[in-house]
């Protein structure tokens, strides 16, 4: 695994141990509205160009969606952009929903 990447199994076990996450779901309003990871913020793929700025310059920004596919292309627009400590939450919410 790279440094770019997180499991969902960390991400769960940061919640776990009370830290504070600056997670980014990147997925669309329908696939929201199924559940979320507690905390996270929702800024639609398509949405970042206007809304980038929202995103909290933190020592580790996770990005979330579906399968990791978008959270990916949103990880390589932000760091164009010159966001640092970005994380693909690798496998997405699929992986999340089976832990």
């Amino acid at each position: 695994m790279n440094q770019l990447n997180i499991l969902p199994k960390e991400v769960k076990d940061k919640l776990e141990q009370g830290l504070k996450l600056n997670i980014i779901d990147v997925r669309e309003d329908e696939e929201v509205a199924e559940g979320m990871i507690p905390g996270a913020k929702h800024i639609p793929l398509g949405e970042l160009p206007a809304r980038h700025q929202e995103i909290e310059q933190t020592d580790e920004v996770i990005l979330v969606c579906r399968s990791g596919n978008r959270s990916g292309k949103a990880q390589q627009y932000l760091d164009m952009l010159g966001l640092k400590n970005l994380k693909n939450m690798e496998g997405g919410m699929l992986e999340w929903h089976k832990l």
